[in-house]
């Protein structure tokens, strides 16, 4: 197997231990446990597109507010991916964490749901499709393991309320594999294609004014239903992302492009570019004609002293 993801509540150094749908666990967590509280209290939280479109609607706040407030961004490998993790107090605990518990519960994070489990998505080695397998990991302040409670890791995921974020994240997590199972080419992304990432995977609300714009509609041939359908579900658009993502990154062509698109497009950028180069060279020789001027003027000056 390649590459891997843990995603959980908070760092640790415990080995976590692989697991299986069908593989059992002996944990339970509830309010008037020992530990309540204690692993929201050193959070470090990745968060996916789902889990901030379900974080936004929770607050009453568009995507690009709630990452100004609540998150910080990290890179998520040596080619400048970026990711996005829960933005903690100044103690490292969850700001979302109250002393009745999460204030967002119904809405939490899928490292949320997870924990003391993990998805841990895979990608072997020459294999189109990646795998999913799960994660367990026993931490020395977390009680919920001394509670007498047996469970699959399957039927764990449906109390959690999982198996939806996991559908709805899966194109986002294969995109990120398949990135870094890609040669260098694609392996090292252009700025461009990182700002796309960016918008398209966690600025939902960005992203939607990005695809509503003259620009996008002149480039690709979408029908007015489906434009009317990106304009008022996140998830949809969330999904639509994706697609375009694979479109730019891997050359997947599912999305129409308008005929000449294209050169249209490099034909206007090049009268641009050629526009802000002809500016820059009247700029420049706007100044040295200045600079001469007041070389002149300040010789006659002398001259007359």
């Amino acid at each position: 197997m390649s590459d891997e993801q843990f995603d959980l509540p908070h760092n640790s150094p415990v080995q976590p231990t692989r697991l299986e749908l069908e593989d059992k666990i002996k944990f339970r967590c509830h309010k008037d446990i020992s530990c309540w509280n204690q692993c929201c209290a050193r959070a470090d939280v990745t968060l996916a597109p789902y889990d901030i479109i379900r974080l936004k609607k929770h607050l009453g706040i568009d995507s690009t507010e709630f990452l100004a407030k609540y998150s910080v961004p990290f890179e998520i490998d040596a080619h400048g991916i970026p990711g996005i993790k829960l933005r903690t107090d100044d103690s490292g605990a969850c700001q979302f964490m109250t002393d009745q518990g999460c204030s967002v519960y119904e809405d939490r994070p899928t490292a949320c749901r997870y924990y003391p489990s993990g998805l841990l998505s895979m990608r072997a080695l020459g294999e189109a499709d990646d795998e999913q397998h799960f994660l367990l990991i026993k931490e020395d302040h977390c009680k919920g393991h001394d509670e007498d409670n047996i469970i699959t890791i399957a039927d764990y995921r449906k109390e959690q309320g999982v198996e939806e974020f996991d559908e709805l994240n899966r194109d986002y997590y294969r995109i990120i594999l398949k990135k870094k199972s890609t040669g260098p080419t694609i392996g090292a992304p252009s700025e461009m294609s990182l700002q796309l990432f960016f918008m398209a995977s966690y600025d939902v609300d960005r992203f939607r004014r990005f695809v509503m714009s003259d620009a996008f509609v002149k480039m690709y041939d979408l029908t007015d239903e489906e434009y009317e359908v990106l304009e008022k579900d996140d998830v949809e658009l969330m999904k639509f992302g994706f697609i375009l993502m694979k479109q730019v990154f891997f050359g997947e062509m599912e999305i129409k492009e308008r005929e000449g698109a294209w050169e249209k497009r490099a034909e206007e950028r090049r009268e641009i570019l050629e526009y802000r180069k002809q500016a820059e060279i009247a700029e420049y020789e706007k100044k040295q004609e200045e600079a001469r001027k007041a070389a002149i003027d300040s010789g006659t000056e002398h001259a007359e002293d």
